[in-house]
């Protein structure tokens, strides 16, 4: 088709240096007569290459080559290191996003979680209850630092239904996933270090770099591996990267997952140039397909693979219950567990362990990917009836996250404005970027029983997208 022609000779001018980080690029009406193709040619051509990365669009100024656009293409001299800083502005619109999610009344589009009806409470209540009578008072002694032992040989075992042996005196119990995000990271790392993150990632590891006064090389995703691994070879030539935190499975925001070809040839990657990988996998049981992914971790022989997963995306969330297994660097990981809050709550991993041990636990997980796979359909169809026409969305194979390109001269955070004076929450593309790219993106959550309300809520985000148009 003509606008891909038109896409990749803009793509091969970017890639000569011809179009440098930061220009302008003609106006659509400029294009239009440059290369005698129709206005409608010049939009999808620009759209594709923002979705690309390689340019982006600023409202009412026009379309300028992305300054990460090096980052983008095998070989370019543009490669950078980009201090994370988030501005007081990126801080203000996360907080309201993050408040707007979880206000009553909202229907939540933008929300973080899946809905709480999709989860086996009353089971746990049960459990929790039943623990909260038997424990004695040396337990809240005997459980601390590392975790349960009970709970640990659960989470061995969820290791072995992937394939993999993983020792429990491997695994560490944390308060959720982002604190064994965040452990890992200030374990392996000191303030300037550089760090390998994805983008668009999710805005929790973007917090936790601001946070740690560390600094970020981001590496694109690849539309169909989720990570180009020759463009992390040249960045680990280029900057001492001193760690990698990716999403493997069912990325956030994007929903992207890497085969494991890709996961292996990076676990290889990394093991050649000795530098540690932080897995953030809190989505893996999550899929729709007949066999669970294997993580990057089934690959690593060095234990440079420091693996993150959590049960409060996948069974409670309220629980904050969450765990690392970390290969070489467990029992750094465990003092800086014992020097930082001690112990996880007891009962919450106790109350888990306990519903591991039956088959409750799987027999859950089976119900919540049918529904899963289901509401992603039905929302799929829905952005497809009510949005722009060029709204571009994922169709991923887990998780509960969609992320919608819109058309260029659609802004994400007037929509989320709008949207939210509606009552809808929406996750506009910015929080998910440390320069504030992808200005015409959404991540929309579909993790909510499909209802009239859902429904309408994408109507009307629809309606007011094609109102920006």
């Amino acid at each position: 088709m003509r606008y891909k022609q038109l896409a990749v000779e803009i793509a091969g001018l970017i890639r000569r240096g011809d179009l440098a980080p930061g220009m302008r690029l003609p106006s659509v009406r400029q294009a239009t007569k440059a290369y005698g193709v129709s206005p409608a040619t010049v939009a999808h051509a620009y759209r594709s290459l923002e979705f690309q990365g390689l340019i982006e669009t600023r409202p009412r100024a026009g379309h300028f080559v992305s300054v990460q656009a090096g980052q983008i293409l095998p070989g370019s001299s543009f490669v950078r290191t980009t201090e994370v800083a988030l501005t007081p502005e990126t801080d203000d619109l996360l907080f309201h996003v993050l408040s707007s999610s979880n206000a009553s009344g909202i229907v939540p589009l933008g929300a973080a979680f899946p809905s709480p009806a999709m989860f086996p409470s009353n089971q746990l209540d049960r459990s929790l209850a039943s623990i909260a009578r038997t424990m004695g008072a040396e337990a809240a002694f005997t459980e601390l630092s590392s975790g349960n032992e009970g709970l640990r040989r659960q989470i061995g075992r969820r290791y072995m239904a992937a394939g993999m042996a993983v020792p429990t005196d491997e695994v560490v119990v944390t308060g959720g996933a982002l604190e064994a995000l965040s452990l890992c990271l200030q374990t392996i790392t000191s303030p300037g270090d550089v760090v390998a993150i994805r983008t668009p990632t999710f805005y929790g590891a973007l917090q936790a770099l601001d946070r740690m006064r560390l600094k970020a090389v981001e590496i694109p995703m690849h539309p169909s591996d989720g990570l180009d691994v020759s463009l992390l070879a040249d960045a680990l030539k280029r900057h001492p990267i001193r760690a990698c935190w990716f999403m493997t499975s069912f990325q956030n925001p994007t929903g992207a997952s890497m085969p494991d070809t890709t996961k292996e040839a990076l676990v290889a990657l990394l093991a050649a140039h000795d530098v540690p990988l932080i897995e953030d996998d809190v989505y893996a049981e999550l899929y729709f397909g007949a066999s669970p992914v294997r993580p990057a971790k089934s690959f690593d022989r060095k234990g440079l693979v420091l693996h993150c997963g959590s049960f409060s995306k996948s069974l409670a969330p309220g629980y904050r219950v969450g765990w690392v297994a970390a290969g070489r660097f467990t029992q750094q990981i465990a003092r800086a567990k014992s020097m930082t809050n001690i112990s996880t709550s007891v009962p919450a991993q106790l109350a888990i362990a306990d519903y591991l041990q039956s088959r409750s636990y799987d027999r859950h997980l089976r119900q919540f990917r049918q529904n899963l796979a289901a509401q992603q359909d039905n929302m799929v169809d829905a952005i497809e009836r009510f949005f722009p026409s060029g709204t571009h969305v994922s169709r991923p194979k887990g998780g509960y996250f969609l992320w919608l390109e819109l058309p260029v001269q659609v802004d994400s955070v007037r929509l989320f404005e709008l949207s939210r004076k509606q009552g809808i929450s929406i996750a506009p593309g910015p929080i998910f970027s440390g320069s504030g790219g992808y200005r015409n993106c959404i991540r929309l959550n579909y993790g909510h029983p499909w209802t009239h309300e859902i429904e309408r809520g994408v109507e009307t985000v629809g309606s007011l997208a094609h109102s920006l148009c």
